[in-house]
């Protein structure tokens, strides 16, 4: 992605000229915030550099931008900030300069190597596409620029988060860099500006870090794999036995079953199943500690990966036992349904059959119904508890209560004479 970059002239602003969202009094700038700030420059006039322009006006630092075409970008800025060359930019008294410039456009800043010597200068680029085995883009410009001190840090923000403040995920700026008193203060800019900043390491993290924004939910491929793997066998399974059977041997077309019925009987057998994946692998990981009388000893990688992806197939299990209770709710609205209801009532008339209670069965499908309630209740509980606002809010005894696991006594001593066994 280079959205973060100076691509070029902008006639108007992507994200307007809205105002910025203020900063929390809880973040643990909001204490400093009357205190002067030092200067910060930004190379760069794209929509990401006027967003993070703007954060940091916010923040109450004085923005010095530097762009290629300073009469042109100095409409796109707020009147407080201070547009001129890059040239002037870089040189001028901020010590640290964030450069919202694309990799493709790195070369322009060879001229501003000596005037950016001992100066932060953090890159918030992007690759363009995954798995690219050349140096990041962090490194390219360090080579560019060898005497100043290079930072990894806001790649994997949006101008959205920049400009409406942290939200969830958004929240974290993950930081590297070889240089550890840049890389603090590069941290502790971040902190002013209303994030919680995360410490990558070295330089050699900024690979993963540029690829961040690229990955599509990589902890729930396995798990939605699965599922559409499971939901997929047990259809064919229910099709082959509610619908091709019946036309085979009766010569009945069933086939009107497919879209509703089908998939109603599908849903709640892989719910139950994606529900007993959860806790299946704390169970085989319980069995290996006791089998090995240590809880030092490593699990196999599937079995580590299986650990790692139970709250995703909790979540799925729960998405599932939700569209089964959907489902089962919009069965009555079908038109087989209202058709059956009023053959049944044709067939009771022709053979005089007064009633159809049946004791037995009503009480079958009231329990019924009353388990599916509270299982789902329970399924609810456990996908609350599961995002992270929720379960940051109870401590270790409260998690466990709601969602007791085998595998929380794999962190627990063991008696002293297993252990020297």
């Amino acid at each position: 992605m280079t959205g973060h970059a100076d691509s070029g002239r902008c006639e108007s602003p992507l994200l307007g000229n809205r105002s910025l969202a203020p900063i929390s009094p809880q973040h643990p700038g909001w204490a400093e915030r009357r205190e002067p700030r030092r200067p910060v420059a930004v190379l760069g006039g794209g929509d990401f550099a006027r967003s993070l322009a703007g954060r940091l006006l916010t923040a109450g630092h004085p923005v010095v931008v530097g762009s290629r075409l300073p009469s042109a970008a100095a409409a796109l800025f707020p009147p407080q900030v201070d547009v001129t060359t890059r040239e002037g930019a870089a040189g001028g008294a901020a010590r640290l300069v964030l450069v919202a410039v694309p990799r493709d456009h790195f070369n322009t800043l060879v001229p501003l190597a000596e005037a950016l010597r001992g100066k932060v200068v953090v890159d918030v680029s992007n690759r363009d596409r995954r798995g690219d085995p050349g140096p990041s883009n962090a490194h390219v410009l360090a080579d560019i620029l060898p005497e100043a001190r290079v930072v990894k840090a806001f790649n994997t923000l949006s101008a959205w988060s920049l400009q409406h403040g942290p939200r969830d995920a958004s929240r974290h700026v993950h930081v590297c860099s070889d240089c550890m008193e840049a890389k603090a203060e590069v941290m502790q800019l971040a902190r002013t500006l209303g994030f919680t900043p995360v410490d990558m390491g070295s330089l050699l993290s900024a690979h993963e870090l540029e690829e961040m924004p690229l990955r599509l939910f990589p902890e729930w491929r396995m798990p939605v794999l699965l599922s559409l793997g499971l939901a997929t066998g047990v259809y064919i399974y229910a099709f082959l036995r509610d619908v091709i059977h019946p036309f085979i041997v009766k010569q009945r077309n069933e086939f009107y079953r497919i879209p509703v019925e089908l998939v109603n009987k599908t849903l709640p057998v892989v719910a139950l199943m994606l529900l007993s994946l959860v806790y299946l692998p704390g169970v085989l990981a319980a069995v290996q500690q006791l089998r090995y009388r240590t809880k030092r000893r490593r699990f196999a990688p599937w079995l580590d990966s299986w650990l790692h992806a139970r709250k995703q197939l909790g979540l799925l299990s729960f998405f599932f036992a939700a569209l089964h209770a959907i489902y089962t709710l919009a069965l009555p609205l079908r038109r087989s349904y209202r058709y059956g209801l009023l053959n049944e009532a044709v067939h009771m008339v022709h053979k005089r059959i007064d009633t159809t209670w049946n004791d037995e069965i009503v009480w079958r499908m009231e329990i019924y119904i009353s388990l599916g309630i509270m299982a789902l209740g329970l399924l609810v509980l456990l996908a609350i508890t599961s995002l992270p606002s929720v379960s940051a809010a109870l401590n270790w005894r409260e998690f466990t209560f709601i969602q007791p696991s085998p595998f929380r006594r794999l962190f627990l001593p063991l008696p002293s004479h297993l252990e020297l066994l």
